[in-house]
């Protein structure tokens, strides 16, 4: 976890060395490597991408104990467009890279075990996968449009965000049985290689969702809680 907050007139690639996760950051915000000694500004110009949005995302992913201002939160007011863009990129992400590859390497690992275990395997990892459907499916079907009308000057009808807040868990709880069946019950000789490798790959999705919800916790949350009080001024 970094400790110190980064800067617009850092350079990417200092950032990055900082905190090499951040990596996964760039693809979502649409903006690629081959950046040279650019600061973050002027990468952020260059590919369109708020300056402000971007240095918040990267340190909320990157210093948990980051927590944006009141005065910070205001100042995105108009990039929240560009935030739901960043989110629906990431689950995309999500079920198109780091689940799929997961879901083959389980399929190699099953492939050498008895029945029974092939069984529990797809059965704990589909539960998991659907869950976190039902969870992406939530937020693009009714938060996300619920956020871009009221962008668009739509009064908010009976929703609110404060719906999705009560009811926003982290989605990864699940992966704690996938991980434990592929550490403690399966046989020790069954592709013990490829094993390590897919439990890597868990541990990273199970990170790499965490801060996703922290980011919806701490910026798209205060977020629209503004624009919701805007709207009740009105």
């Amino acid at each position: 976890m970094n400790s110190h907050l980064f800067s617009a007139d850092m350079k990417l690639a200092d950032v990055i060395h900082a905190d090499y996760s951040l990596l996964l950051l760039l693809h979502r915000f649409g903006i690629n490597l081959g950046f040279g000694d650019k600061t973050v500004r002027e990468c952020c110009e260059a590919n369109h991408v708020s300056c402000t949005l971007f240095l918040m995302i990267c340190n909320v992913y990157s210093n948990e104990q980051y927590l944006p201002t009141e005065k910070e939160i205001e100042g995105i007011g108009t990039d929240v467009d560009q935030l739901i863009a960043y989110l629906k990129n990431s689950h995309s992400y999500y079920l198109e890279n780091r689940m799929l590859s997961i879901q083959e390497q389980l399929k190699e690992i099953s492939e050498g075990c008895e029945q029974q275990h092939q069984q529990i395997l797809n059965l704990f990892f589909n539960e998991y996968k659907n869950e976190v459907i039902r969870h992406f499916d939530y937020e693009e079907v009714t938060v996300f449009p619920y956020i871009s009308n009221m962008v668009k000057g739509a009064r908010p009808g009976d929703y609110e965000i404060g719906v999705f807040r009560e009811n926003h868990s982290n989605i990864d709880d699940k992966l704690n049985d996938l991980k434990n069946i592929i550490m403690k019950y399966l046989p020790g000789d069954t592709l013990s290689d490829m094993r390590i490798r897919v439990l890597f790959g868990i541990f990273a999705l199970e990170e790499d969702l965490s801060k996703h919800s922290l980011i919806e916790d701490k910026i798209l949350i205060p977020l629209v809680m503004k624009l919701e009080q805007r709207y009740a001024k009105q």
